[in-house]
């Protein structure tokens, strides 16, 4: 079983980095073509540190879990756990409500970052980005990196997710993250159609304004349905895309907040309230 948890886990990985490549590059080219804003912080110490950190937290994941989610997916689909093991349902139906599930949780642990001071210690690190591009959706804490994989691990063990739907959502989260993180400009009544099925890049910026009442909105991260649902939507900042100030009132020091070891100490330094 080892050999072949492991052949899926190289397979999904394979597929994995060619997505996140593909649209690195692509929403990279969008952003030098089209860019929404001005960027304010020295851009490739940002993208040399972001990129490191990512290179970082996988190396963590794969020493400090025995298990990837997709390992995790493969054995209780082959032992018989999980709520769709209990209750068969069609294929497709198992997938959709995986999907739809996997990405609820993911919208949950996001608002329980920003509420529970300790766990906003650590995701005040994505928050702290003096600018938006793409590079930001790669930003997040080794702590918080590990959390989001036990949380995505138990759910799929208890819910007895399909290793498709797994590999499939993976994959759009990562997509996604780097999509409506890029600074990239949409036509106004584009952005707005879209906004019904997908979160935009205007939508989620206006969560990293520096004003606590904008960071607390748009938690979504594949689809906005469950901030419409549970009120935590707001269309625009209040200064507007243009004239918004981006990160946390308290870190504006480029130098702390956009090299390596900054970003890794930024839970522990004093003065760093919930938001």
């Amino acid at each position: 079983m080892i050999a072949v948890i492991e052949l899926i886990e190289s397979f999904a990985g394979e597929i994995r980095l060619g997505v996140f490549l593909t649209i690195l590059i692509g929403m990279a080219g969008w952003e030098l073509v089209a860019p929404r804003r001005p960027l304010t912080a020295n851009k490739w110490q940002r993208w040399l540190n972001h990129f490191l950190l990512t290179a970082l937290n996988t190396l963590l994941l794969r020493i400090g879990l025995p298990l990837s989610v997709v390992g995790a997916a493969f054995i209780a689909q082959e032992r018989g756990w999980g709520l769709f093991a209990i209750i068969p349902l069609p294929a497709a139906v198992e997938v959709l409500g995986s999907l739809l599930l996997l990405d609820l949780a993911i919208y949950a642990q996001h608002v329980a970052f920003h509420k529970a001071p300790l766990l906003w210690r650590v995701h005040l690190v994505h928050h702290a980005d003096l600018d938006l591009d793409v590079t930001s959706g790669l930003r997040f804490h080794s702590i918080e990196m590990l959390l989001s994989a036990l949380l995505k691990i138990g759910l799929v063990i208890l819910l007895g997710v399909p290793v498709t739907a797994v590999i499939l959502f993976e994959v759009v989260l990562n997509g996604a993250a780097m999509f409506n993180h890029s600074n990239v400009r949409l036509p106004d009544r584009l952005d707005q159609l879209l906004r019904w099925v997908v979160v935009t890049p205007d939508m989620h910026r206006v969560h990293h304004s520096a004003i606590p009442r904008e960071t607390d909105s748009n938690y979504g991260f594949n689809v906005p349905w469950w901030d419409y649902l549970f009120g935590t939507y707001r269309a625009q900042p209040q200064e507007g895309h243009d004239g918004m100030t981006l990160g946390l009132s308290e870190y504006r020091d480029e130098r702390q907040v956009e090299r390596l070891w900054g970003i890794l100490s930024l839970p522990w330094r004093r003065g760093a309230p919930p938001s």
